[in-house]
């Protein structure tokens, strides 16, 4: 009989202990939800329930290979943007618990509404699937995407046809595009290998491997120092112009209140990054420093006709043309020039 009294205290117990993880459990799933859309700035700390902190023995948060046991948002563990993060707490009861979550950390200061007037309008090619776009003297150099139909060309601002062409292999995908010194920096999509361009004849000089962090090709700028490569991600990665393999740094990018990924074309002017988002008729302006969103431009009333038309034919073009923005995207009839008021 006293035999059965253990047991069944034990069990009692095992009932009890099951049922305090899963309210351990539940109250950190819950907070952790309500706070994904309010976020976090650098140096808040993470406010867990009592229910959690009290059941606990120890608490780490694990970023993949690193880990960390502080419950403050340190830029040494986090970026801006969103952050996949797990939970590992060791209860008072010797369990150990795991809770995935996405911790999403945002710029402090809110970015600027950016506002344009349209100054000039110029012909573009509707049938050029714009991935990269740069305009130097009156000379554009565009890189257009598509298998089978990938190129760099160049062309007068205010004309159609090419002056110079170089067509890339079926099997290759192009993407964004920018002019360093005397070459032309060409990524793909997804090759996982980037070109190099005399500027002046467009011959292909060499060819270059992707960092390993860098999932795709998508945008491409230059800082005057370095390039800097989006892919599809929240990540601007900035890369050795003399090896492009090499990555030198890279930022997360997000806003005062939103996370922004899926950054796509690029251009650098005076000491900002100016990135469209894929799918979205945005053209962000970012800090370069560290990923901070600082302006935005609502380009819907250029956008609208094209997309309207084809959901694909998106913005995907910025170049600069003294201190007026010259605007275009995939497939549209126009380049429009603005003025940044």
């Amino acid at each position: 009989m006293k035999n059965k009294i253990i047991l069944g205290f034990a069990a009692l117990l095992m009932v009890m202990s099951c049922k305090d993880d899963e309210k351990i459990l539940t109250s950190l799933a819950d907070y952790n939800a309500s706070m994904e859309t309010t976020g976090y700035h650098f140096g808040d700390k993470l406010d867990l329930p009592k229910d959690v902190l009290e059941n606990a023995e120890s608490i780490t948060i694990s970023f993949g290979e690193k880990e960390s046991t502080s419950l403050t948002v340190d830029p040494k563990y986090f970026t801006l943007g969103d952050n996949a993060v797990t939970f590992n707490i060791k209860t008072k009861g010797g369990e150990t618990l795991y809770q995935d979550a996405t911790i999403n950390v945002y710029s402090k200061s809110p970015e600027q509404n950016l506002n344009y007037e349209v100054v000039a309008e110029y012909p573009h090619d509707p049938n050029n699937f714009t991935q990269g776009f740069q305009l130097d003297g009156n000379t554009v150099y565009e890189s257009e995407g598509q298998y089978g139909s990938s190129r760099l060309i160049t062309y007068k601002l205010g004309e159609n046809t090419p002056i110079k062409e170089t067509k890339q292999p079926d099997d290759v995908f192009s993407e964004g595009s920018t002019i360093a010194g005397d070459k032309v920096y060409q990524l793909t999509w997804e090759n996982k290998k980037g070109f190099v361009y005399d500027k002046s004849t467009l011959s292909l000089v060499s060819e270059f491997a992707y960092p390993d962090m860098m999932v795709k090709g998508w945008g491409l700028t230059y800082d005057g120092k370095d390039l800097i490569a989006s892919d599809g991600t929240k990540n601007l990665y900035f890369l050795d112009k003399n090896d492009p393999s090499k990555m030198v740094r890279y930022i997360s990018v997000a806003g005062n209140t939103s996370v922004y990924d899926q950054l796509n074309e690029l251009e650098y002017y005076k000491g900002f990054i100016y990135a469209n988002v894929w799918h979205k008729p945005i053209i962000l302006k970012i800090n370069p420093a560290n990923g901070e969103v600082v302006g935005k431009f609502d380009f819907t009333k250029i956008a609208d006709p094209f997309t309207k038309a084809d959901s694909e034919n998106v913005l995907n073009g910025i170049a600069f043309k003294g201190d007026n923005m010259l605007v275009t995207g995939k497939k549209w009839s126009k380049i429009y020039e603005v003025a940044i008021k």
